[in-house]
């Protein structure tokens, strides 16, 4: 038998993921070799706005949960949790890190963020407290009989597009982290989703001992053979060996 993990396993799983989500995002953006599509959004608001990066993270998300309405999406813990993590944690690191003008450093950054946003999406999503608003928006699509590949493809485009309409930062990392992301999620997910915890087995009783009915304790393992029983046509027809 096996028993669900632990809250507390799981708690620590997806603030620890949705964390480093945000480490990514801001790593990324100092970076600036081009984001992946919602970021590039993100940006381009947070040009036009003044607001900081993180606090469009947050606005964006809000407004994405607003979508899941009509697609009859429930949040769970994590999905909130996601809405306000990652965008502080984002206007946090940004805050503290500089931006670097060395081109190999900056690369650094952008292999740096693209590991560490997979290693965050096996953990938050491993949590299984429920997904983060634009993965949600997607199992909604798919659950309402559309295609999740076409519906993601639009999304995507739409996404990017709008942002580098904004001023979104496009650039060779979007393309690194376009065709790296999925592959590394993929390979993160299994390793870092807790398994269920194996229930140890209660030894079983007899009725007229209170001795556990193991083999030690079989009269057969002893070297004596077990008394016949009167009713059985081959009584007697084997000796201890």
């Amino acid at each position: 038998m096996t028993a669900p993990v632990r809250l507390p396993n799981r708690l620590i799983r997806l603030f620890l993921g949705l964390a480093l989500f945000g480490v990514g995002i801001a790593l990324m953006v100092r970076a600036r070799l081009g984001l992946d599509a919602w970021n590039v959004l993100h940006e381009g608001v947070a040009e036009r706005t003044g607001l900081p990066f993180g606090q469009v993270v947050i606005g964006t998300a809000v407004l994405v949960l607003l979508l899941w309405i009509p697609l009859r999406q429930r949040p769970g813990f994590g999905t909130i949790a996601n809405v306000v993590v990652v965008g502080l944690v984002v206007d946090g690191v940004l805050w503290l890190m500089p931006a670097p003008e060395n081109l190999p450093l900056r690369a650094a950054l952008l292999a740096a963020a693209i590991m560490i946003t997979a290693l965050a999406t096996g953990l938050y999503i491993g949590a299984g407290l429920g997904p983060g608003p634009r993965d949600g928006l997607m199992t909604g699509w798919a659950a309402r009989g559309h295609s999740i590949r076409l519906g993601r493809t639009v999304i995507e485009l739409t996404v990017l597009g709008t942002g580098v309409l904004l001023g979104g930062t496009v650039g060779v990392g979007t393309i690194v982290f376009t065709l790296a992301i999925g592959p590394l999620a993929h390979w993160f997910l299994p390793r870092l989703t807790p398994k269920p915890v194996a229930k140890a087995s209660r030894p079983r009783w007899t009725r007229n001992s209170s001795a556990p009915t193991d083999a030690a304790s079989s009269p057969r393992s002893s070297g004596t053979a077990a008394p016949s029983s009167p009713r059985s046509p081959t009584c007697g027809s084997r000796t201890a060996g």
